[in-house]
């Protein structure tokens, strides 16, 4: 099925997804997600499949054959995992994604200077949690400029900036949350020097973003070679609970077959 996706489409999403299945709003149990997770390696869209995101006290229970794949959200080395994801500086021989407050970016150098790279938290089962369009622009920015490459974490299942339910209750409550196709087309503008992406991040028309050879926002675009390197140097990925909800929202809104 990839084959069908558009070249742009298809450098702009490879291998983005962490599926975090374990945390809020899906907290799916640790077998179904562990076994969610091999069904999506072995389904059309794994081209769009990262690591698996666990906590680092349900390791010991994971297969050995799957330890290569996680991410661990840990607060020190651990040899088992792929990456790790953390609240602090840690030294580790593998990447580690450490997150930085939008109140706190002068963190940002202390992140690069020990090897780690950076994480922002766009979402939460809470409106107050949502960070603001120009917070999540200043962490893009200051990344940028410093060369940091990031990760995007929670609040990002659907494709284009929209009001949309916090959790799966049907009183859930209620907030405009950040696209994840406004999220990796601001990074890789911003990659390549464009410093004013609030725009983009703010969109909330899906025609806005089109896809063929080359990626487009509005009169904007980057071509396929720009958004690999975009994607291999500075945004690496985005975390999610949900693998499905993406695909079927790119579906729906005809971005894929």
């Amino acid at each position: 099925m990839s084959e069908t996706v558009a070249p742009a489409l298809r450098a702009l999403l490879e291998r983005v997804i962490d599926y975090a299945g374990l945390f809020p709003p899906a907290s799916v149990p640790l077998d179904a997600a562990i076994a969610n997770y091999h069904s999506y390696q072995n389904g059309d869209h794994r081209w769009m499949l990262r690591w698996l995101v666990l906590p680092v006290s349900q390791c010991d229970t994971v297969h050995a054959n799957l330890r290569s794949s996680l991410s661990l959200i840990a607060d020190e080395d651990d040899g088992h995992a792929a990456a790790l994801e953390t609240k602090t500086i840690v030294s580790a021989n593998r990447p580690v994604y450490c997150e930085v407050a939008p109140d706190n970016l002068a963190l940002l150098d202390a992140v690069k200077d020990a090897g780690n790279f950076a994480k922002i938290r766009m979402g939460s089962v809470k409106p107050e949690g949502v960070p603001s369009v120009a917070e999540v622009s200043a962490f893009i920015v200051g990344c940028a400029e410093r060369k940091l490459p990031f990760k995007a974490t929670a609040g990002l299942h659907h494709p284009v900036r929209a009001l949309q339910a916090l959790t799966y209750e049907e009183d859930a409550p209620r907030a405009v949350l950040h696209g994840f196709l406004n999220v990796l087309m601001a990074a890789s503008f911003a990659w390549h020097g464009e410093r004013d992406i609030e725009p983009i991040l703010a969109e909330t028309e899906p025609s806005a973003f089109s896809f063929d050879d080359r990626a487009y926002w509005r009169e904007k675009s980057l071509s396929s070679v720009e958004l690999k390197a975009a994607r291999h140097d500075f945004i690496h990925s985005i975390g999610t609970c949900s693998f499905d909800e993406p695909i079927a929202d790119l579906r729906t809104l005809r971005f894929l077959p």
